[in-house]
């Protein structure tokens, strides 16, 4: 037996069609970002969940709540799942960034695991609050199936936490659309990622709609 962690990131807001930094900004879900929500839970509910936890956030609790209404199962919030705290650069394009804060975005661009935005968080900092609800987890449950609701970044810095892959380049590294599963297999052997950027359970026209 082992457990395995289904990391789903949140359906699409209107931040996720701009592209604008959205960490503590707090959107709701597109009409397709609720789509995107009831159509996973549509094609995963059938599976024996153990727990579900997401960050507090809109979009993620939003994401998280069809399956939980489905199985019966209430969402365990936890703060260390929020999304990376943009600072300075909440709600502005890459562009306005380049243009305000050049050098700290060049830094940020170039080391993210030391470097944040400006008066925003690292991916040290990310992963050290993430880590902590993954070693609830793994504390609590030693096998079954986890469902994690959280965000873009945290989510990639999960994932190199766990496969020990530089937290430097986790922009660079894993990719993860509005809505994409990543399935993480914990056994003797350590983890194993079993599915990445996993959208196939989304129709075409919602698969289309990239979700950067």
């Amino acid at each position: 037996m082992s457990l395995r962690l289904y990391l789903l990131r949140h359906g699409e807001t209107t931040y996720s069609q701009t592209g604008n930094y959205c960490g503590e900004t707090d959107p709701d879900l597109t009409t397709e970002g609720y789509q995107m929500a009831e159509a996973f839970a549509k094609a995963y509910s059938s599976l024996q969940w153990d727990a579900i936890y997401c960050s507090p956030m809109k979009r993620t609790v939003a994401t998280a709540k069809p399956l939980c209404d489905a199985v019966g199962l209430e969402m365990q919030q936890r703060d260390g799942l929020k999304e990376i705290r943009y600072g300075a650069w909440e709600a502005k394009s890459s562009d306005w960034v380049k243009e305000h804060y050049n050098e700290d975005y060049i830094n940020w661009l170039r080391e993210p695991a030391w470097n944040p935005p400006t008066d925003g968080e690292t991916a040290v900092e990310i992963a050290t609050r993430a880590s902590a609800v993954i070693s609830e987890i793994r504390s609590k449950y030693a096998h079954g199936n986890i469902l994690i609701v959280s965000h873009k970044a945290t989510l990639r810095i999960i994932v190199c936490s766990l496969l020990g892959i530089d937290l430097g380049r986790y922009r660079d590294r894993i990719g993860f659309l509005a809505a994409s599963l990543c399935l993480i297999k914990l056994d003797r052997h350590g983890p194993l990622i079993e599915s990445l950027g996993d959208r196939s359970f989304m129709d075409q026209a919602l698969r289309d709609r990239a979700g950067s």
